[in-house]
């Protein structure tokens, strides 16, 4: 990370008063508590900070401190807007409605466009979480009450529990600082990953039930009828991708989740060999070679054929 830019963010963040902070539609753990961990920072220095989601928060992250203060929609203006873990500006869907442009912007996806006026982009952290909890005290922060606990969660949820193809020695040292300020790990570790509500594992049932093989490709999707029938109260997918991710023998998997704006939802896992950004690119979206998502405008078949034919061209090197 470049020295001289952490500066200009330092700066930035010290000399405004009151900040919007801002992640992606649909939101994963490391947009949630990269919101929730920068927000808290912030607020620790008598800052007025606003902490946005634009889909509001999932259930499974109600024990992190602060979460309360995370609205859908940005309350009058703000001196600075930072956005995190967010790829693309059109990924924050109405978050920045009323403002015009992004200060900093502070990712970790490697297809990040660069739309802030300062960049702080690091494709090599495992988190946004983690560059976080590596540069808070560069810029200006402490690791005021709730935020080691923040930070820890979303790079667990990023690394799937520190087992993704990107973990490194670093990001375990940076794990560690964290529990030594306090984050229970094994605590943060079962709610993050593996307690889930009775809903959400029969939506999971939903989908498991429509596996589909062709090959080392294998997909299935959720639809808003599983959603209703099954009582789940989430637009996401309950992180079935990432359970479905390691199925035996299949190079890519796929998971289409129905929204109810006729949009569809798409993730990509793959074992490495297989960029599936740059498939997500190709509609919109990015991500990680290993990990990606992007949503399409359609019906659930209509978005299924087009991407599945895309993913399959990709998986045989040809184009699409």
């Amino acid at each position: 990370m470049d020295t001289s830019l952490l500066k200009q963010a330092r700066q930035w963040l010290q000399g405004a008063q009151s900040i919007l902070i801002v992640s992606h539609v649909r939101p994963d753990g490391d947009a949630i508590c990269s919101v929730l961990g920068l927000g808290l920072a912030l607020q620790a220095q008598g800052k007025q900070v606003q902490m946005v989601l634009p889909d509001g928060l999932p259930e499974g992250f109600d024990h992190l401190q602060g979460v309360e203060q995370i609205v859908r929609r940005a309350q009058g203006p703000a001196d600075l807007v930072v956005a995190l873990d967010a790829a693309a500006q059109e990924r924050t869907g109405e978050s920045l409605q009323g403002f015009p442009e992004v200060h900093i912007n502070i990712d970790h996806h490697v297809t990040n466009t660069r739309f802030g006026q300062l960049n702080l982009i690091d494709p090599a952290s495992v988190a946004t979480c983690a560059m976080l909890a590596e540069h808070l005290p560069t810029l200006g922060l402490d690791f005021a009450p709730g935020v080691p606990e923040a930070l820890l969660t979303g790079i667990l949820t990023d690394t799937i529990g520190f087992h993704t193809s990107n973990m490194n020695p670093k990001a375990l040292r940076i794990a560690a600082d964290l529990v030594e300020m306090g984050a229970d790990l094994p605590s943060l570790y079962e709610r993050a990953l593996l307690r889930r509500s009775f809903a959400a594992l029969r939506y999971w049932g939903a989908g498991l039930s429509k596996l589909q093989r062709e090959g080392d490709l294998v997909w299935t999707t959720l639809s808003l009828a599983d959603r209703s029938e099954t009582g789940y109260p989430g637009n996401d997918d309950a992180e079935l991708i990432n359970n479905i991710a390691f199925v035996e023998g299949a190079a890519v998997v796929v998971l289409f989740v129905e929204q109810h704006d006729n949009q569809v939802k798409m993730s990509w896992r793959s074992q490495g060999d297989i960029d599936v950004s740059r498939i997500a690119a190709q509609f919109g979206g990015g991500g990680h070679v290993a990990a990606a998502g992007a949503n399409q405008a359609g019906s659930l078949a209509e978005v299924q054929q087009r991407v599945l034919q895309a993913t399959r061209a990709a998986m045989q090197g040809v184009p699409a």
